[in-house]
């Protein structure tokens, strides 16, 4: 007996950008009901395949076969009328829409008339409950990834292609969407999974293709094959464990100080910042944990001086200095580095060359000037540090920002700031979208930068990263801070049970 025919078969697929190829000779298959991860450093080429898939790019190279048949896709309607969905991992929402009129205008093929009882039919058939009366401003990360998926899941996919789909949710959150996802599969709906984070390869998939630098490495089942060991073939080596230096004796200076920092929704023009109390000392790592859009950007934005508090001079204290009436350059020149969250608009400039961006962040530093670094050459030979030392790649010495893939330009990031030493490091999701060796690198370096001497104040809606790193955590939730307690009397069922809001009990 001849075996079934796979859902999708990839023959190979190649891509090509000018002389760049991006995607070179991949293949792989996927059955019906199979739970099919795919892995692979920055720039492995993931998103291209998936793109290709998905009908928003044309292969050079290559064939797709659906269910037997040659599949040439012209654009993403063509794929979802052939059955394939795609939850992409930046939300697509209309804050001010209800659920059902968000999903209305994503898919206008759909009567309007009962499109909310089907909404709530199909949600609560996978496990994930929806609301379709609810307005989408008052849904949490979580509900919101859940209205992505169910949107796709009504144009009935054989199908479904899922990237990050965990970046914001919380564990609980995640593993109902884990649930969900099993469903779909059992019920005979392909899935796959791009992610970072192998513990959920591990723990979901059945089979998992690997890529690098464009090219597939091969195919391993995650069940059977230690994350260790899928990560090596990531990256083509193994990734070393963290090391912690002992810590230093003497009494640590403080690096940041809050005291009852307290913002209107009209001053952060977003989530209000409610009586907000933290220290975070030298030699020291103090993670944030919380889902997103809980107060965690209007926090940073504070610290940064991009919101300026002149009457609560008291409110922040940097190095012993009063902050909170002080601009961003001010805040710098008292040892302070910020990595903000969205590093495409507001880290860089994505129109200006890596060098710019350098000198228009650094400007303002004296020890900079006098390094020589805030000459154009000086900014040139600072950005080959830069990438040298976190393995930046791009195709020329000075590409624009926008140039750089979104891990690329992470490492950038936080190359520039960490480079430069600061005696107080704030950093927002640092390593959001990297591999598995560039996250490897960029915590190392982030612990080393506390050994010498620094305080970090590190936010991060990865619980695995703030339990590696942190020495102590509190939990951000609707613009509130719980203490911040040490990171060996917390585990990440209770920091996520503190995110999702309960009062909860902590020893």
């Amino acid at each position: 007996m001849a075996p079934p025919t796979p859902l999708l078969e990839v023959e190979g697929l190649t891509k090509r950008f000018g002389d760049f190829t991006a995607l070179d000779s991949v293949s792989l298959e996927l059955a019906a009901g199979e739970r099919h991860a795919l892995v692979g450093e920055n720039g492995a080429g993931k998103s291209t395949l998936v793109k290709m898939l998905y009908g928003l790019l044309a292969p050079d190279g290559g064939s797709i076969r659906w269910q037997g048949r040659a599949l040439r896709l012209a654009n993403p309607a063509q794929a979802r009328a052939a059955g394939i969905g795609m939850v992409f991992q930046h939300f697509s929402l209309f804050e001010a829409l209800t659920v059902t009129e968000n999903i209305a205008i994503a898919l206008p093929q759909l009567s309007l008339g009962g499109l909310a009882e089907r909404i709530d039919q199909v949600s609560r058939t996978v496990g994930l409950a929806l609301d379709p009366d609810r307005r989408v401003h008052s849904l949490s990360a979580g509900q919101r990834q859940r209205v992505e998926v169910v949107r796709c899941l009504l144009q009935d996919p054989k199908l479904l292609i899922l990237d990050e789909p965990t970046s914001v949710l919380t564990p609980q959150e995640a593993d109902t969407l884990f649930e969900a996802v099993r469903r779909l599969s059992d019920g005979g709906c392909a899935v796959l999974y791009i992610t970072h984070r192998l513990a959920e390869v591990t723990a979901l998939c059945d089979r998992a293709t690997v890529l690098r630098r464009g090219r597939m490495i091969g195919h391993c089942d995650p069940r059977t094959t230690p994350a260790g060991d899928i990560a090596e073939m990531m990256v083509g080596t193994k990734i070393a464990p963290i090391a912690r230096a002992a810590p230093e004796p003497g009494e640590p200076k403080s690096r940041l100080r809050l005291r009852a920092l307290s913002l209107s929704a009209r001053e952060t023009g977003g989530r209000r910042l409610k009586d907000i109390y933290l220290e975070v000392k030298s030699h020291e790592i103090v993670g944030i944990a919380g889902v997103a859009g809980e107060g965690q950007n209007e926090l940073v934005r504070a610290l940064t001086g991009e919101i300026r508090l002149p009457l609560l001079k008291g409110a922040i204290e940097i190095n012993g200095k009063r902050a909170a009436h002080r601009d961003p350059a001010s805040r710098r020149r008292l040892g302070a580095g910020f990595v903000p969250e969205d590093r495409s608009h507001h880290a860089t400039v994505p129109a200006m060359g890596l060098d710019e961006n350098v000198m228009l962040s650094h400007h303002g530093e004296p020890r900079m000037v006098r390094a020589g670094f805030l000459n154009m050459a000086g900014a040139r030979a600072w950005v080959e540090r830069i990438r040298d030392t976190f393995d930046v790649r791009a195709s020329s010495e000075t590409p624009a920002a926008a140039s750089l893939s979104g891990g690329n330009l992470q490492k950038f990031i936080m190359g520039r700031e960490i480079l430069r030493q600061p005696r107080l490091l704030v950093v927002d999701q640092p390593t959001w979208g990297v591999d598995a060796a560039a996250a490897a690198r960029i915590r190392q370096a982030i612990v080393d930068l506390a050994d010498d001497g620094a305080g970090v104040l590190l936010i991060s809606q990865d619980l695995d990263e703030l339990f590696a790193l942190s020495d102590r955590i509190a939990v951000m939730y609707r613009g509130r801070l719980t203490p911040a307690r040490p990171t060996e009397r917390l585990n990440a069922r209770l920091v996520g049970l503190m995110m999702a809001g309960p009062k909860v009990a902590v020893p």
